[in-house]
């Protein structure tokens, strides 16, 4: 057995899960082992397709950034291909922007370097973050392929950032980053069985990431743990002149670790969403599990029987449509890079000219339909609606009302089979997702248990720049869950073994 092989069986899935900084030996050989598990998992073997690409110089950078004792200390993050790195072509999965190498870094990488992070690679998406179709297949890209579930393979690892968590399940790096629009993070943290939090909208830069929307997207961290979602929040949050949104970033930058090991639930009233819990029997028994230990940790439930606001869909995709034709064609006028398409028309007729290998297994009619959405005044009226019922008439009115801190409910069911013919099979019945994507809410997800092997998170969604204390109630939680966890079992799925 040589050296990556010793390395690569010593790594065990959870390894490297610890907030505490690597010393300078403990780095590189890390680096070092994700690469040969990378290659071992997801090039062959059971070829998760979770990574696009790696970076075979992260051993080395590994050691230097430990041995400069940044906060980081060479831990090694992969990064979604929406996201902008100096090193490879960003595509957001598609074939038109496969050499869209700009020779940049996106901000929120620019950080994460400095605070001596090292980005082991790229990761797969749904292509275009998942607005091109409406029968789309999650996880599928016409650059990467079909990213599988490592705790089923025939299963989805849900979208649009289901590369990162497919990866960080699998053991390919120390975390990962993820975008999201409308579950983008949280969807494929809970499917995967990891950590997934996206912060208050206007946290983390999006500039230099390829957009749908500048009124809800992005970035954020998916881990093995809360402390390490907050340790790699550290690292990427802050203000940048280039995206207005984040002007009061630095003002709400924390340290996000601070306090997560004494974090205390005694006495936090917590509203329980009991309607967006669903009519899955098995997702309600975690969610009561989940409950339970909430309350002997000392937390106070408060039911809410709430109903999503009539018409918060259609303003929410109102508002995408016509801010993906903007903002995607002043992100492609923007590349420096070669790239036949500058505009979403551009795209649009690029996948027609592509069809065979672009459209082969879902169309692009959200496409066309952004392309005809050009009422701006509509938009705005869509939008404030959206604001006003996910915000100010949902969140803030339920924490207030109610005297709570938070809001919980199950994320998402668990992982359904992936059909490349059908498309998604989404349990619509579960979640509150939407209202912390539209309202630009904090929203974590932390595994609370599986269904037959396919884990299941919880969702715990706070207020505008509640990020800190959404992260400690949900470091908390880890530390009073008794649910059994699931293993990815990197096979087919099959049931749990007498049942």
């Amino acid at each position: 057995m040589n050296r990556l092989s010793i390395l690569l069986v010593a790594l065990p899935l959870a390894a490297c899960a610890t907030s505490q900084v690597p010393s300078e030996r403990a780095s590189w050989p890390a680096a070092e082992a994700y690469l040969a598990r990378i290659a071992a998992l997801d090039d062959a073997g059971p070829r998760l397709n979770a990574v696009m690409v790696t970076n075979p110089d992260a051993p080395a950078q590994a050691r230097a950034a430990a041995a400069a004792g940044l906060p980081l200390g060479g831990r090694t993050v992969l990064v979604k291909d929406n996201i902008e790195t100096r090193e490879w072509p960003t595509t957001a999965g598609s074939l038109a922007l496969a050499n869209n190498t700009t020779g940049r870094d996106a901000p929120l990488v620019t950080r994460l370097r400095a605070a001596g992070g090292v980005v082991l690679g790229k990761t797969n998406l749904s292509e275009w973050a998942n607005i091109r179709s409406s029968r789309s297949t999650s996880g599928w890209s016409a650059v990467g392929g079909q990213t599988r579930n490592p705790h089923a393979i025939d299963r989805n690892a849900c979208g649009s950032s289901s590369g990162s968590g497919a990866a960080v399940a699998a053991g390919f790096a120390w975390a990962a980053i993820g975008t999201e629009t409308d579950g983008s993070i949280t969807c494929p943290a809970s499917v995967n069985g990891i950590v997934g939090f996206k912060p208050t909208v206007g946290l983390v830069s999006r500039t230099h990431v390829i957009p749908i929307s500048h009124s809800q997207d992005t970035p954020g961290p998916m881990a093995r743990s809360v402390a390490d979602a907050a340790l790699l929040l550290n690292a990427i949050a802050g203000s940048d002149p280039a995206d207005p949104v984040t002007a009061e970033a630095d003002a709400y930058k924390v340290d996000f670790t601070a306090r997560l090991t004494s974090a205390s639930l005694a006495g936090v009233r917590i509203g329980v969403l009991r309607k967006q819990v669903g009519d899955h029997p098995q997702v309600e028994r975690l969610f009561n599990d989940a409950l339970a230990d909430l309350t002997r940790a000392g937390a106070v439930l408060v039911p809410i029987d709430f109903e999503e606001p009539e018409g918060l869909g259609e303003a929410e995709f109102t508002t995408l449509l016509f801010e993906l034709r903007e903002d995607l064609a002043a992100y492609l006028t923007s590349s420096p890079a070669d790239i036949p398409v500058r505009t979403l028309a551009e795209v649009i007729a690029f996948n027609k000219a592509r069809a065979a290998e672009e459209m082969r297994w879902f169309g692009q009619d959200i496409f066309e339909q952004a392309e005809q959405t050009t009422d701006r005044e509509a938009y705005e009226a869509a939008r404030a609606k959206a604001l006003r019922l996910a915000e100010e008439e949902g969140i803030n009115r339920l924490l207030a009302e109610h005297g709570v801190q938070f809001l919980i409910a199950p994320t998402t069911g668990p992982a359904w089979a992936t059909d490349l013919v059908n498309g998604d099979h989404f349990e619509d019945s579960i979640g509150a997702g939407t209202f912390a994507a539209v309202a630009g809410t904090p929203h974590l997800s932390v595994p609370m248990g599986a269904v037959e092997r396919l884990p299941v998170g919880l969702s715990i969604i706070g207020g505008r720049w509640d990020d800190a204390a959404v992260l400690k109630a949900g470091a908390a939680y880890e530390r009073a869950r008794t649910a059994r966890l699931a293993e990815p079992g990197l096979d087919r799925w099959k049931p749990a073994s007498g049942e």
